[in-house]
């Protein structure tokens, strides 16, 4: 075991090192350039877009699809809302000090244009299968977008897919749940593995329009939930916001000294945990929220683009922010706490009697839905492997998994997690730097047309 362990931490080291955090923060500033940062300046209507797709039966009309535009980006928030913005918020300060969430912001923000990018190009290049589903994603963009040399990248990025939902998005997440559960209820790790399998089970026999429905739900609630109460808790830290917005600037470029139960942290670990836990939150630049964005009811690959660009913004700049700022307010980042235990001492020192309850709940219902929407991406990418014979069998592991992660040991799943989460993202970075072009092209195309300006 400590092999492995080693042997993972050699090739985290290098597939994380600073070429990987370039490539990221690179490609996500040159596509931000190359759309003359539209991201930014369309927001409003991008919500005005959302807004206008809510109703769970869609307008058919609009599109061809299985799922409402909606749903589709619900769907992607299931799998991008879960522990990491709870437990690898507080796991980046823990590791990099209160400057990691400024490189999480520098993520998130860039990462807006890499999720519409990734969006645009699932939609434009998708397929039907078999069974009249629309499918699509990095693997299809690349097989149908570039030239047959490309082929094989695609087939790296489904491998990657495929192994990477086992890490991020099923035993991280059971492995979360059943420890902050252990700890407020003292339910057995195994227990809890158990309920969360077999809940997702009787989800996922439904497909990709049963989870969308269920993400379509839960998701809105849980995040208002998670929010208001986190707002809660900033206005009874209101004094301290100042000084924790300080130290978030300070050190995102000074190194912070040890103090209490933290070990302090060079500027280079703010960087690399801020942007490694970002991007495993947001997941801008992995290529998974494309997967379900290629099965939204639309005939416009830039107005899915606009819609799929929200998650990123939803996921970071507001759930993430709001973790990170009641950790550093509340003070209780200094005392040696790491992962979700963290989260819940500074909701706790806030809320005594509940507030750790917030924490336990929203993970929860954050980590289950994350496990239903990442098991979708991983499907695909199994499908798009070996064929639809592929499904049912990966259905099953996917299920067996959950209790083996939730009883694993934390520490060893995120080395893994992070490691696949770069291996994952190399092809789809390529592949969005060689499509550029098509989605300036489209960019332009659409806003140029007087009809679709908001």
């Amino acid at each position: 075991m400590q092999f492995l362990n080693d042997l993972i931490s050699s090739i985290n080291g290098i597939v994380w090192g600073p070429l990987m955090l370039l490539l990221i923060l690179g490609v996500g500033l040159y596509l931000m350039i190359g759309l003359s940062f539209m991201p930014l300046r369309r927001i409003i209507y991008s919500f005005k877009l959302l807004w206008q797709s809510r109703q769970s039966v869609y307008d058919k009309s609009r599109g061809e699809g299985d799922i409402a535009p909606f749903n589709a980006l619900m769907t992607s928030l299931s799998a991008t809302i879960g522990t990491g913005n709870i437990a690898g918020v507080a796991t980046a300060i823990f590791l990099g000090g209160p400057g990691a969430l400024f490189w999480m912001w520098c993520t998130a923000f860039v990462g807006m244009a890499t999720k519409y990018a990734e969006a645009v190009l699932a939609v434009k290049y998708r397929e039907v299968d078999n069974k009249g589903l629309h499918i699509g994603g990095p693997m299809f963009y690349i097989k149908n977008g570039l030239k047959p040399h490309w082929a094989w990248l695609g087939t790296c990025f489904a491998i990657f897919g495929a192994l990477a939902g086992f890490g991020i998005g099923n035993t991280i997440q059971a492995n979360s749940v059943a420890d902050v559960i252990n700890n407020t209820f003292a339910v057995p790790h195994i227990v809890t593995g158990i309920v969360i399998a077999v809940l997702a089970a009787l989800v996922l026999v439904g497909g990709i329009k049963r989870i969308g429905s269920v993400a379509g739900k839960l998701v809105p609630l849980m995040a208002f939930a998670y929010v208001t109460a986190g707002l809660v808790i900033l206005i009874i830290n209101f004094e301290a916001l100042p000084h924790a917005v300080s130290l978030i600037f300070t050190h995102a470029f000074t190194p912070a000294a040890a103090t209490g139960g933290f070990a302090g942290a060079a500027v280079w670990a703010a960087i690399r945990f801020g942007v490694a836990r970002g991007i495993f939150s947001n997941e801008a630049g992995l290529g998974s929220a494309p997967i379900a964005h290629a099965a939204a009811s639309t005939n416009s690959p830039v107005q899915q683009g606009n819609i799929a660009m929200l998650g990123t913004f939803i996921d970071t700049i507001i759930i993430c922010s709001i973790t990170g700022l009641v950790i550093i307010s509340s003070g209780v980042w200094t005392q040696g706490e790491n992962g979700a235990s963290l989260s819940s001492a500074a909701f706790e020192s806030a809320l005594p009697g509940f507030g750790s309850y917030i924490v336990t709940i929203g993970l929860s219902v954050f980590a289950f839905t994350t496990i239903l929407g990442w098991s979708f991406y991983s499907e695909k990418c199994v499908e798009y492997l070996i064929g639809e014979r592929g499904i049912k069998p990966f259905r099953v592991l996917w299920i067996l998994a959950v209790p083996v992660g939730a009883t694993a040991n934390l520490d060893f799943i995120w080395l893994v997690a992070d490691t696949l989460n770069a291996l994952m993202a190399i092809p789809n970075l390529i592949a969005l730097i060689l499509l550029s072009p098509v989605v300036f092209k489209l960019t332009k195309e659409h806003f140029n047309n007087s009809t679709t300006m908001d």
